[in-house]
Order: C-alpha cells, then structure tokens, then sequence
C-alpha cells in the first residue's frame, strides 16, 4: 500500500474506525491508540482489497477486534480511569439531542453497543453487520432488541429524574 492510499483512506475512513474503537473501549484516548494501529495493520497488510468498501468493513472489523483484546487485557481490567469517558462522546456537528442519546448507548453492554453503533449510527444492514461481524442475522436482531430495550428503559429513567 502507498502512502497516498494510505491517507486517502484515513481521510475517509477515520472518524467511523475512532467511533468503532470508542464504542468498544469507552476511552477517547485508548480508542485513538487503537484507531492508529488498525491503520497501520492496513498499511502493512498483504491483503488485496475489491474496494473502498470491502477496506471500511475490513477496517471497523479490526477496530471492533482491536477494541476487544483491549477490554479484555488485563493492564485494561485493573486500572480505572481519570474521568468518565461517556461525557467525552461527541461528534462534531451533532445537536445536543443526538448527544444525550449516544451518550445513553454507550452505557449499554459492549455487544449492544457496537452493533447499535454500527446499525443506526454507520448504517450498515443486518446482513452486511451479519457477514462483516461473523455472527447471525437473527443474532443481530436480538441484539437490537435487546438494546433499544434498554436504551428505552435507560431514557425513560432519565426522564424520571
């Protein structure tokens, strides 16, 4: 891969493989970390690509992998962090309404919040999230479910305060 892929690539892809790795880690800086290596894996990578989507899926797949190994690592698991990562999601441009709920779905469970993520936030399909993520389609609708069940609960409890 040439270095002008390579940017072409990071000016595209970036924001949504840094929004992947935060959803996962839940911390802005780890999920810089891990947005930085997973360009790298892509600019060391042998792999042939068939185009610029099949890259995107290849990229959010490592940055959702990526993300895992990191909360499950053991460094991840014994120490906490400085403040709560959650008041630190934002996306540029987005109103405050839009905030409020993203800031919600990040308090969901880590598989919920990724394919919450993925699904209403990058718009991917069922069937694309079913293939890119190795896990079956009724899976996937569970998982919705689930999560916009409590993101409703979690809503209506702030509501309630």
């Amino acid at each position: 891969m040439t270095d002008s892929e390579l940017d072409r690539y990071m000016r595209m892809y970036y924001k949504s493989v840094y929004s992947v790795a935060l959803c996962g880690c839940k911390n802005p800086d780890d999920a810089y970390d891990i947005a930085q290596d997973v360009f790298l894996k892509l600019y060391t990578s042998d792999i042939r690509f068939t185009g610029d989507e099949h890259v995107k899926a290849w990229l959010l797949r490592c940055a959702m992998n990526r993300s895992t190994d990191h909360v499950r690592s053991y460094w991840f698991r014994n120490s906490r962090p400085l403040e709560d990562a959650s008041d630190k999601v934002y996306r540029p441009g987005q109103d405050t309404e839009g905030h409020d709920l993203l800031k919600l779905v990040m308090k969901l469970g880590r598989n919920e919040r990724a394919v919450m993520y993925l699904h209403y936030y990058e718009y991917y399909t069922v069937k694309e999230l079913s293939v890119m993520l190795g896990a079956s389609e009724q899976a996937l609708r569970s998982r919705l479910r689930r999560g916009k069940a409590r993101l409703k609960k979690l809503l209506e409890n702030e509501r309630n305060e």
